[in-house]
């Protein structure tokens, strides 16, 4: 039931731009969809062109949802929720990134089941995949450019490994806020790729220097 507090409220957003939206569950929420959220929700379904205004809405209020129960536990969970110490891994002393990332990977399992399963009930693979990209700026096609750029020789099965890689850490990266934290989750997944290429008979290393070695050559190049 919504009382006169929540009325009053609720008008006040409206005025302000900012939309409601109810959860419905054990316990019902009350979600203040922030304007700016909402605007990047509508565009990133816009960019769908989806020709039925029903869907539209709802795979709208479906990123909306995700965006702002995110953006409200990284807001509500800062890095000094997380004790300084090291990385376990390296055994370097946690960065405020690290930290960041350690706080908000403690958000409920449900925010990201809710969207991937909102998501897959409206839309085609092909369109939720679109839907990701818009959340990870492209990620996913730009570092796959660059690897065939590197690893000019790149054979399908390696290509097709390195794809679920950077897939797999585009649906991890849209639970983060920010791009800093989205760019540290693809360096978990290009350090899995890199390792694999190593694995396969490859020296990622030497690849990489190479490349390097050839762009600088290129640029010298133009400049004479």
């Amino acid at each position: 039931m919504i009382n006169r507090t929540t009325k009053f409220l609720m008008s006040c957003c409206l005025m302000a731009g900012i939309s409601f939206i109810f959860i419905n569950g054990a316990d019902a929420q009350e979600l203040i969809i922030p304007a700016d959220v909402s605007a990047k929700a509508a565009e990133y379904t816009a960019a769908l062109k989806l020709d039925d205004a029903a869907k539209s809405k709802r795979v709208e209020s479906v990123v909306a949802i995700h965006m702002t129960q995110v953006k409200d536990w990284h807001n509500a969970h800062p890095a000094t929720t997380v004790p300084a110490g090291i990385n376990p891994v390296t055994g370097s002393k946690l960065t405020e990134l690290d930290r960041t990332i350690i706080a908000d990977s403690a958000m409920p399992e449900t925010v990201h089941k809710d969207l991937m399963e909102g998501l897959r009930k409206e839309l085609s693979t092909e369109q939720v995949e679109a839907i990701l990209d818009k959340y990870t700026i492209g990620k996913v096609d730009f570092t796959m450019k660059g690897y065939k750029a590197i690893v000019p020789d790149l054979t399908t099965a390696e290509e097709a490994k390195i794809l679920g890689f950077l897939k797999e850490g585009r649906e991890m990266a849209v639970d983060y806020k920010n791009m800093k934290q989205i760019s540290a989750i693809f360096e978990i997944y290009k350090t899995k790729s890199e390792q694999f290429l190593n694995n396969n008979g490859r020296n990622w290393r030497t690849l990489y220097s190479d490349y390097t070695k050839k762009i600088k050559a290129e640029k010298a190049n133009k400049k004479q």
